[in-house]
């Protein structure tokens, strides 16, 4: 009887230990799996907040209107709250170096680039066919080969143009209402195809009109004074257009305007603080943030380059730098106090 006893307790205990056995595995299989589960959400969360992107911004040259659009530009993308690097670099009006800083960045596999005028743009877009794209600063995006339509953005391109449609056509109304009968001066850069449009549009708003026009086309910045100076004599007015030869070197047609008492109309109101008249323009700032929410758009991948359609600045505006009135000999007219918005120089 106590044989049987015995052995009813070997068996009992030896049950017993096999369950706490197989209950210990368990318990510790299940804290490695949710311990495995939490490591696993802590690793997505660590891989969004990793997430950042470099942006490379080519620009062709330096000055206000182009440095306030990569403000505007780079400020939207700041504000979105990504995590960029932005590497800006300068192709001090010289296409090679454009087409060099395109290459470059495609070279360090940037995952955007910013394209801040035609020549800039027209040199990304020759470099890479599949890094997105994001233009401003371009006059006529047709024309300069970088898109088929404004509805018909590049696989891997589009923008927002510096030109509003109408821009040009109030220009040369202005001109022909209060400086009627006018021969109208225009310096510009031919290698430019953004000068070109516009150069072209000029001409063709002026026929019609009571206004004539006399051109000097420049290849450098070094030309643009003496370009300026063979049309004392000739010109009424002076026209400079958003071409970026002649606006990186606008003090020199400012003097001469100035000094000869002819009235400087401009292409955007940053013109107007280095001594420029008069404009129909738009604000470069808010076309590059413009620009800036689109590249923000791509980046985040909710939208390719192709779902965005060119687009034109959304408002434009007269403004008028009193002081280059009368610096330029300028009679006032009352009407342009409710007309214009008023630009002081700098």
């Amino acid at each position: 009887m106590k044989k049987k006893w015995l052995t009813f307790l070997i068996i009992a205990l030896i049950s017993l230990l096999t369950l706490a056995a197989c209950g210990t595995s368990e318990d510790a299989e299940g804290e490695q799996t949710s311990g495995s589960g939490e490591a696993t959400d802590q690793n997505a969360d660590q891989e969004e907040e990793k997430q950042s992107y470099t942006i490379g911004a080519t620009q062709i040259v330096e000055h206000p209107s182009l440095d306030a659009a990569y403000n505007g530009f780079k400020q939207a993308v700041e504000e979105a709250g990504l995590d960029v690097e932005f590497d800006l670099q300068n192709a001090q009006n010289d296409q090679n170096n454009a087409s060099l800083i395109a290459q470059n960045f495609v070279a360090d596999n940037v995952d955007l680039i910013f394209a801040n005028s035609t020549p800039s743009a027209q040199s990304a877009l020759q470099a890479t066919q599949d890094i997105p794209i994001i233009f401003t600063s371009v006059t006529d995006a047709v024309g300069a080969g970088l898109v088929d339509g404004m509805d018909q953005p590049g696989e891997n391109i589009t923008g927002v143009l510096d030109l509003h449609p109408d821009a040009i056509k109030n220009t040369v109304n202005f001109i022909d209402t209060y400086f009627e009968g006018s021969k109208v001066g225009l310096i510009y850069n031919a290698g430019e195809q953004n000068s070109v449009s516009q150069i072209e549009a000029v001409k063709a708003e002026i026929e019609g009109s009571s206004l004539s026009v006399a051109e000097r086309t420049v290849s450098t910045s070094a030309e643009v004074q003496q370009a300026a100076t063979t049309l004392v004599g000739e010109v009424d007015v002076m026209y400079i257009i958003t071409d970026n030869t002649v606006v990186s070197a606008l003090d020199s047609v400012v003097g001469v305007a100035n000094d000869q008492d002819i009235p400087l109309i401009v292409g955007e109101p940053n013109s107007l603080k280095k001594g420029g008249f008069a404009t129909y323009g738009i604000d470069y700032h808010t076309i590059g943030t413009r620009a800036g929410e689109m590249a923000v758009e791509v980046l985040t991948g909710e939208k390719t380059t192709a779902d965005i359609p060119v687009e034109y600045p959304a408002e434009m505006q007269l403004f008028i730098n009193k002081e280059a009135a009368e610096e330029q000999g300028i009679e006032w007219n009352e009407e342009w106090d409710e007309k214009a918005q008023f630009v002081e120089p700098e």
